[in-house]
């Protein structure tokens, strides 16, 4: 049984650094983070920040019956679980395959039930602790022990990283050229091409490149994760997918543009984007796609798109999203159904989806992994909340591997040199987060 208590929060800020900090000395700890004073405030969040720590129970799946292991798991349990999907489950769903390179290595599926909860919504601060655990301290003694933590110092030099592209800008229009000819051919109208950035023999400070990611690109899905030698980093501005009691909402993302400091620029780049006929019909493709999906386990005619091509702003771009809901048939599907249905994310693969899942195994150069997965929660009432993984920096500290990939919508009329710059600009803030490595 879980026990709650609550607490009032003196400075929020202040104890989420502790709350990381001391988060960072135990295995499992995910921190999702909605930045909720920084960022535009999106519907459908409940909280400012949700944190978990340590493992009671787990599910760990690598390419075995991965959904319905999950399946089973969820039904047995009736508490919190935390975790992800990785893009590769798609060969469960599909007759597809993934035989790319793959030097991160996370299990293609995870999810645990913490023996800590932490929920932050304004001032408040709500702890879970589970009472069956002989162990398990109260939540007020660990309230005191954030609070008071005090994190070794770590005074390691750290070397500079040293960035290489699967791509070279060549490689990358080339293949775009290819793309464009099935395209032509009609085999696809749209596909997410992705590349690559890594670093090999590299030694990181993860919980830093964190703070300085979310410093310089605050969004509403950013996740810090560590499981031993595992690590994700994200400032992920996309919703994968949603359920709260039997409305399920998804609000993908596609169309991007960069940001000004001068006003009056900045407020031009956003209108160009919200105008722009190409990224516009980007969007609605993809909009189509998740209705599509999203049918597939909706009751008949709840199908409904509540905000079409609207633009949000953020630290470093401008984003085109659009918001799909629909309310899910619970006597017939449960919410594995309802994700796997929607698995993998349309924004992260084209339309239509299998072939163009076919075309992104072929061409690109990278096992995707986690990237374009998602995480996020499944709560004891079984609804839930999960983020398309993008924007992120991956890294798994035993093979001292570091990995952050990009991509970009093709369409026939997609021009290859501003879809390479395009990638140049959602890689910027994580390659700024990495610069200065201590």
């Amino acid at each position: 049984m879980r026990k709650w208590i609550d607490f009032y929060l003196r400075d929020k800020e202040k104890f989420t650094e502790q709350l990381l900090k001391w988060g960072d000395s135990k295995d499992p700890f995910i921190v999702l983070n909605s930045n909720r004073d920084t960022t535009n405030n999106h519907s459908y969040k409940n909280y400012d920040l949700i944190a978990a720590s340590g493992e009671y129970k787990r599910i760990s799946c690598q390419s075995d019956n991965c959904f319905e292991k999950l399946r089973l798991f969820s039904e047995k349990t009736e508490d919190w679980l935390f975790g992800y999907l990785t893009y590769d489950l798609k060969n469960e769903i599909e007759k597809l395959k993934s035989d790319k390179d793959d030097g991160l290595e996370f299990p293609e599926l995870y999810f645990f039930v913490p023996e800590y909860i932490f929920l932050i919504k304004n001032d408040k601060l709500d702890i879970g602790y589970l009472t069956e655990l002989s162990c398990s301290t109260s939540a007020g003694p660990i309230f005191y022990e954030i609070e008071t933590f005090v994190q070794e110092t770590d005074d390691r030099d750290y070397p500079k990283i040293e960035i290489n592209k699967r791509f070279s800008k060549k490689e990358y229009i080339s293949t775009v050229s290819k793309l464009k000819k099935h395209i032509l051919k009609g085999d696809i109208y749209e596909i997410n091409l992705c590349q690559e950035f890594y670093a090999e023999n590299t030694d990181i400070n993860p919980l830093d490149i964190y703070q300085k990611l979310n410093s310089i690109s605050p969004t509403p899905f950013s996740v810090y994760y560590k499981n031993k030698e595992h690590f994700l980093i994200s400032a992920s501005p996309e919703r994968f997918i949603t359920k709260q009691s039997n409305k399920i909402v998804s609000q993908p993302i596609k169309g991007t543009a960069k940001r000004s400091i001068d006003k009056d620029r900045d407020e031009k780049l956003k209108a160009e984007l919200e105008n722009n006929q190409k990224e516009r019909a980007e969007n609605i493709m993809i909009v189509d796609l998740v209705r599509n999906d999203l049918s597939r386990t909706a009751k008949k005619g709840s199908v409904h798109v509540e905000e079409l091509c609207k633009i949000y702003s953020f630290e470093q771009v401008h984003q085109m999203i659009s918001t799909v809901s629909a309310e899910t048939d619970s006597e017939q599907f449960d919410i594995i159904d309802v994700i796997k249905n929607m698995f993998p994310m349309g924004s992260m693969t084209g339309a239509p989806k299998i072939r163009a899942m076919e075309l992104i195994e072929k061409y690109e150069k990278t096992k995707r992994g986690l990237y374009s997965g998602a995480v996020g929660y499944i709560n004891p009432e079984k609804d839930f909340d999960f983020n398309v993984v993008i924007r992120s920096i991956l890294y798994n500290k035993k093979k001292k591997y570091l990995s952050y990939i990009v991509g970009s919508a093709i369409t026939f009329k997609s021009d290859a040199e501003k879809e390479y710059d395009e990638c140049l600009l959602k890689a910027k803030a994580m390659g700024d987060a990495l610069e200065n490595n201590h």
